[in-house]
């Protein structure tokens, strides 16, 4: 070996060297030899590690003994570690050998204390820094730059002079990194100041056979048989015991060491089974009784505590008290066997909870009088999830196959994913599960429904088990590498006896109960649920009607007129009726076309006309739609058809023959036959040639309406078509046009006009209008958001060790992306240029623009916006001219000074309504009083105005709108009341109604809405009374009536449906027990006006749209118009990302309102509202897309007004913020939130890796760093980023799960596979949004960027109702996490008043229509 090299090993191997050089551990020379090897193999040169191997194969070839091998190895060994530059080599070796140091003490003391420094942790100031904040000079540097070279002490405190290196400082740091020392048994870091040693037995101790005969413990008389005779190996219980393995460690005995064979053994004192008193009086002292061949639980013993237990070769031990300094390694194994009954049971009451709910009962949870803790809290959770979810999974097998797992519910899936849990893994040891007393009850009471909507989901339900039981079943799929796949079938359970294999019939399908794949379930679940989201809004092209291309087949009928032509137009012949064969075919029939695909049914279309020309004979086909064409796919009606907008001309050869479609209009009693329709067939269909419809269907925005009415004039029904009607009608409308002429010799070129017409919009001179963001610019240029970069150059790696995983620049929350508002401009002329024959070019109209400003337009900036009223703008001078086409919509714009009334209440008093008080001037960058020329037409009055020509502006007196009663409406699952609170809000609804069950929420609506009548019940209790016919329930409040309720609306629950991914009597028996089927037996039954059902975004996508079509399917068949679409509430005026389904239904005679357009600007990432259904994509009415006539409102908006809130909880006096604001968090959460830095898009990965003291007084850990990362590979400075073995692709070990860490181990855990647990611990920004608002903010939970933007807390109840959009005189009702849980559950109230606004217009179209033909018949 070369003389001029040296060894550099880490500080941690050089400890245990030490000791192993000094003999503490006790164990034998070969062990020694061998742990040292291990400890220095990857540091030696390789021609040193080329001999070991070949030493090592000498040995076991027998060419050495052992002795020698020893030997040989000691001497390698002992030259490597001890080897030294030039000639002092030699003088080194023999020091070592002489067990002295080449140096002073005093220079071996320096060097010690050099390595302490390297090591020490950074002070805690410096780690509440940004990681990425710019430094100073007294910035973070690498310790490779900033500290001086320094000697390294080998393991005998042998120093090697970094002189004599050739190793760069750089390769030094990466050599550095290794992982800590483990003990080979325990597998725990031997540098732990945690490790404790076993301080042995008492001299009377005895060992395990000779205490097992002691006369103590017999239960026979010294005439009777005794140990010799036992069938089963003999009980005993043990107190004042500890566990160890065979180096003395106390150690866990529930940590995977007793399934890999580690040898693990105990003493105490042995009592005898029937002893309960767990003193040491009357016991046996026992020693190294071992080792454990299993532990065990053997279930609750009529109480809370559990009974664990150890099995030896001997005997059986039930635990009692353990030694005081094996108290605290016991507690953790009470605990989490506690936990674990605590889980299951509260999952098995409470299974669509979510896991903030679980938190929220954990945390609330008093453990049991007698264990070694006092609190349970989340670290409490993670630290023993794979316990827990052991447990769960034990629970689900011994429960019935029809009964949804517990291991699938939501709560669950959460959980193993943020803790990394290893599903499938069977612990032979644990032999008795823990016991749960399985809850009788279950669930929900039955659910109350009509016979209508009992039908139709009976119905599909049993065609679809009847199709699977045709194909045979589906097979159940393995995932293959849990060891539940790999074990195989019992032979035992069930569905094993079953199996033809073991002698059954082979018809349940079933898998063994033994082998149900817990991973195959939890990924069914979570594919069920998991909707990817679109990075970008998709652009919606401008709809055009294309006919679906139909592949259609001749027939060889004989084709004759009957009749004279009626009318000739050009080449055509019109004629009103043809014969085909023996059919004769007139104009209004209904005819079959079939494909050329003998498996497509049908093609049916109605002839709206009949002609001839040079190309034969023809008619005109209006197509219908069948039900499986539309979004109900197949669980429609397969006699029911649809009117569409789809058309084209078809020879008549085509015709396959004459159908029978008649239109079903619903009766004049329609209103009070709900509940009384039983049959779900409308019409019975003997021949094939029998179909009916009753709705027009819009296939792009799936919407259900009642057909159109079209009066054909006299002269036009031989060759009338509504579908082209239709069409005409929405091309007349989108394109502009222009009437009322202004005679102005002064413009030859071009011709003025006075009003202009637009998507049924009047625009006239003095309007006001929306143009999109594009259409121009103002003088001003405005600031462009400022990026901000990650500077990870400057990061300190080792002090934020995570920070490497925030590689993209997109900061959760942030609005750097949202597109900015509509400009708004006053029309000043309407013109269209003049061609050169001097008449007006009206295909394109112009319009010549005041522009608005608004006050983030002007030089002051986006800050501007935060001071001043959404609803004022600024005047301007400057004109653009745009096309016509670019106007998006009317507005109003008022000087302020003008008003009758207060700017507030003008601009509340209806939509799109500004104001402005001065003008702006952009070349001085200052605010004036406005021009003359700016106040309206309306205010100046009549002939004050600076009218050109004969033309003077008119006075425009705003038309009233009649007054719109508001709708009696019941609120099912009404929560607090946000969908009521918006309704209130729009002015639609009198909520007289309301049902909640969970009684903090229904005192909450009383609270608010004290005229309601607010039933703490069953929605299927009060449902089966009222069609009982009882008029009050048992509380003496009134039931309302049929006939009673206008308005239906709520969220029903459907979180049961979880895990569902087949067709099978479970599914069936869950759904047809739904609150969604309870809800839609309510619609049936009440027969309301409108109806409205909101829910999760996933509603629509769930179970493959099975929901979502029966739902429709019900309310189709129902005779409702419906509709369904997802909504943004961001776009409606919350600083909350919220995207929530909502179907809408309208009576027969109704209006079917259509969903909002956006008011507001949006991330665009947040607003993907389009949803596939088989294969189809399906947008909502909104034309708008992500544009918004107000800039999107942001944290700072919602609640930077808020007073702050103490670290103590606020005084009572405090109302703008509920009382307490927050709960009391644990210690350790405290900690990680004060440490989270203020900086935008802060979270989990800017925590420093550190020791801090907690409030309590005690201290966390150093989150360890212990093995490579396949993905990630290593840090800059070689530092190590795997925190379990699984980071390097193998199977994970419990021994390496860390905990009381400020990085939260579970998080560098699984963060490879979960997007790095983004947002986690993470701070919202000012300028930014919420994540979407849950029932319970925890910084680990589902949302976790709920930390205040400065406070260093999670946000207040207050805060959370601010961004739900709650007013602050809104009042909840309980503690801190029901309100929590309040604010959560709601509709955010600015979202439900949008869709009240839209529901009155359609009250307000049909009061103006039934007004309108009030007039005309009274004119007849």
């Amino acid at each position: 070996m070369p003389a001029n090299t040296s060894l550099f090993l880490p500080v941690d191997v050089r400890k245990r060297l030490e000791v192993l050089e000094k003999d503490e551990d006790g164990i034998s020379d070969e062990d020694r030899v061998k742990e040292k090897v291990k400890l220095v193999q990857d540091f030696l040169h390789p021609d040193a590690q080329d001999q070991l191997s070949s030493l090592k194969a000498k040995m076991k070839s027998s060419e050495i003994s052992m002795d020698g091998y020893l030997s040989k190895v000691k001497a390698l060994l002992g030259r490597e570690l001890c080897v030294e530059n030039g000639s002092h080599g030699d003088v080194v070796a023999q020091n070592c050998k002489n067990g002295k140091t080449n140096g002073s003490a005093a220079n071996g003391d320096s060097h010690k204390k050099e390595d302490e420094e390297v090591i020490m942790d950074t002070k805690e100031a410096d780690a509440m820094k940004s990681p990425s904040a710019p430094k100073g000079k007294g910035g973070r540097k690498s310790k490779s730059d900033s500290e001086p070279k320094s000697s390294f002490l080998c393991s005998s405190c042998y120093i090697i002079s970094e002189q004599s290196c050739h190793v760069s400082v750089t390769d030094a740091h990466l050599l550095f990194q290794t992982p800590p020392p483990k003990c080979p048994d325990c597998r725990q870091y031997l540098d732990d100041s945690d490790l404790k040693l076993f301080q042995g037995d008492p001299d009377n101790a005895l060992d395990e056979p000779e205490m097992l005969t002691d006369e103590r413990l017999s239960l026979f008389d010294s005439n009777e048989d005794g140990f010799e005779n036992y069938e089963e190996l003999p009980q005993h219980k043990i107190t004042n015991f500890c566990v160890y393995d065979k180096r003395g460690h106390l150690c866990p005995f529930d940590s995977g060491l007793i399934e890999k064979n580690v040898e693990l053994y105990f003493s105490c004192a042995v009592k005898p089974i029937y002893d309960d008193n767990p003193c040491m009086d009357g016991g046996v002292p026992a020693k190294k009784l071992g080792p454990i061949n299993a532990w065990w639980i053997t279930g609750f013993d009529g109480g809370e505590k559990a009974l664990i237990g150890f099995t030896t070769a001997f005997a059986d031990y039930i635990l009692m008290d353990p030694r005081e300094e094996y108290a605290p390694i016991f507690a953790v194994m009470q605990e989490k066997i506690y936990m674990s009954k605590m889980v299951v049971e509260f999952l098995q009451k409470n299974p669509d909870v979510s896991y903030e709910d679980l938190l929220n009962k954990i945390e609330t949870t008093v453990p049991p009088a007698g264990l070694n803790f006092n609190r349970f809290t989340e670290d409490t959770l993670l630290r023993h999830a794979q316990f827990v979810v052991e447990q769960v999974e034990s629970y689900d097998e011994a429960g019935d196959s029809d009964e949804q797992p517990i291991i699938v519910t939501p709560c669950m899936r959460d959980l193993i994913k943020l803790a990394g849990v290893t599903l499938g893994k069977r612990r032979q040891a644990i032999r008795h599960p823990t016991k749960i007393e399985r809850d009788s009850k279950g669930g929900p009471t039955r659910a109350t429904t009509t016979k209508l909507v009992y039908k139709i989901f009976d119905t599909f339900f049993s065609d679809q088990i009847d199709q699977n039981e045709k194909d045979g079943g589906i097979k159940r799929q393995r995932c293959g590498v849990c060891e539940v796949c790999l074990v195989p079938d019992c032979g035992k359970c069930s569905a094993c006896k079953d199996m033809i294999k073991f002698g059954g019939s082979g018809r349940s399908k079933q898998a063994c109960q033994k082998r149900r794949c817990p991973n195959l379930a939890v990924k069914e679940a979570e594919d069920d649920e998991n909707i990817e989201e679109e990075e970008l809004l998709p652009v919606k092209a401008p709809s055009k009607k294309v006919s679906k291309a139909k592949t259609k087949k001749q027939s060889n009928g004989k084709l004759t007129w009957v009749g004279d032509s009626i009318k000739t137009e050009g080449k055509k012949q019109y004629y009103m009726k043809a014969r085909m064969d023996n059919e004769v075919l007139e104009v209004g029939d209904c005819v079959s076309v079939s494909s050329d695909d003998p498996s497509i049914l049908l093609y049916l279309a109605r002839i709206t006309s009949l002609w001839e020309d040079n190309n034969g004979k023809w008619f005109h086909a209006h197509w219908f739609c069948r039900g499986t064409d539309t979004v109900l796919g197949e669980s429609s009606d397969p006699l029911e058809l649809f009117l569409v907008e789809d058309c084209e001309d078809m020879q008549l050869s085509y015709v396959e023959g004459k159908v029978n479609v008649m239109y079903k209009a619903p009766s004049d009693n329609w209103f009070m036959e709900g509940g009384m329709v039983e049959d779900i067939k409308v019409i019975d269909d003997d021949n094939g040639k029998n179909f009916f419809y009753q709705l027009w269907y819009e296939g792009d925005c799936a919407r259900f309406e009642t057909p159109p009415t079209f009066t054909p004039q006299e002269d036009c029904k031989f060759n009338f078509c509504a579908s082209c009607s239709r069409a005409e009608e929405r091309e007349e409308q989108e394109t502009p046009r222009v009437f009322e002429p202004i005679k102005d010799e002064d413009h030859d070129s071009k011709a003025l006009y006075a009003l202009a017409c637009l998507k049924g919009e009047q625009f006239r001179v003095g309007d006001s209008c929306y143009l999109p963001p594009d259409a121009y610019n103002f003088s001003v240029k405005a600031a462009s958001p400022v990026k901000r970069p990650h500077r990870k150059e400057d990061v300190d790696e080792e002090l934020y060790p995570e920070y490497y995983r925030k590689h993209s620049d997109y900061i959760k929350g942030s609005n750097l992306d949202a597109p900015e508002p509509f400009r708004v401009g006053r029309i000043k002329e309407i013109f269209c240029h003049r061609r050169s024959n001097g008449k007006a070019d009206v295909s394109e109209v112009k319009l010549r623009l005041y522009k608005f400003y608004r006050p983030e337009n002007t030089h002051k900036g986006a800050k501007a916006g935060y001071h001043t009223d959404i609803n004022q703008l600024y005047w301007s001078d400057e004109e653009v001219t745009v096309n016509m086409s670019e106007v998006l919509g009317r507005c109003r714009v008022e000087y302020g000074e003008d008003l009758n009334e207060t700017v507030q209440d003008f601009s509340s008093g209806g939509p799109d309504r500004f104001y402005f008080l001065e003008a702006y001037n952009a070349k001085s960058k200052s605010f004036e009083d406005p021009p003359n020329h700016a106040r309206s037409a309306v205010n100046k009055g009549k002939g004050k105005g600076k009218g050109k020509g004969n033309y003077s502006p008119l006075v425009l007196i705003e038309p009233q709108d009649p007054k719109v009663p508001k709708l009696r409406t019941l609120d099912v699952f009404s929560g607090c009341g946000g969908l009521s609170e918006g309704f209130h809000q729009a002015g639609i609804a009198e909520t007289l109604w309301a049902i909640e069950m969970w009684d903090p929420a229904a005192q909450a609506f009383r609270l608010n809405n004290p005229g309601t009548t607010v039933f703490t019940e069953d929605c299927n209790v009060l449902l089966k009374l009222v069609m009982s016919g009882e008029k009050t329930n048992s509380l003496g409040q009134r039931l309302p009536q049929k006939g009673d309720v206008e308005m239906l609306c709520g969220g029903p629950p459907c979180q049961g449906f979880s895990g569902m991914n087949r067709f099978n009597s479970r599914t069936y028996s869950k759904f047809k027990n739904s609150l969604v089927v309870s809800y839609l037996s309510y619609c049936d039954y009440y027969r309301p006006k409108f109806f409205l059902l909101e829910n999760v975004r996933n509603f629509v996508s769930f179970k493959s749209s099975m929901v979502l079509k029966l739902t429709l399917r019900c309310l189709v068949r129902m005779g409702y118009q419906c509709t369904f679409g997802v909504l943004q509430a961001g776009q409606y005026g919350v600083a909350q990302t919220r995207r929530r389904a909502i179907i809408l239904a309208a009576a027969p005679g109704e209006k079917l309102p259509r969903y909002p357009e956006p008011l507001h600007v949006f991330a665009p990432r947040a607003c993907s509202l389009n949803v596939v259904v088989d294969d189809k994509k399906y947008f909502s009415n909104v034309t708008r897309g992500n544009g918004g006539v107000y800039r999107t409102i942001t944290v700072r908006d919602t609640m930077s007004d808020l007073p702050e809130i103490p670290p103590v909880l606020v005084p009572e006096a405090d109302q703008r913020h509920a009382v307490p604001a927050h709960p009391q968090r644990p210690h350790l959460q405290a900690a990680r939130m004060r440490h989270i830095p203020l900086a935008p898009g802060s979270d989990w990965r800017d925590l420093p890796n550190m020791e801090v003291r907690l409030r309590d007084g005690t201290s966390s850990k150093k989150l360890r760093y212990t093995h490579p990362d396949k993905k990630n590979g290593r840090s800059s400075s070689g530092a190590l980023r795997g925190v379990c073995t699984c980071s390097g692709g193998v199977p994970c070990d419990p021994a390496d799960r860390q905990f009381n860490t400020l990085i939260p181990w579970c998080l560098p855990h699984t963060g490879n596979r979960h997007n790095h647990w983004a947002g986690l611990y993470g701070r919202l920004e000012w300028d930014g949004f919420f994540s979407t608002t849950v029932t319970n903010p925890e910084p680990m939970g589902k949302q976790g960027r709920v930390l205040h933007p400065e406070q260093h807390r999670v946000v207040s109840v207050r805060e959370c109702a601010r961004s739900q959009g709650f007013p602050d005189t809104y009042r909840f009702f309980g503690n801190v996490l029901d309100k929590h849980r309040q604010v959560g559950n709601a509709v955010p109230p600015p979202l439900s008043r949008a869709i009240g606004l839209e529901i009155k217009k359609c009250v307000l179209e049909r009061i103006k229509e039934e007004n309108d033909n009030t007039k005309e018949n009274e004119k007849g």
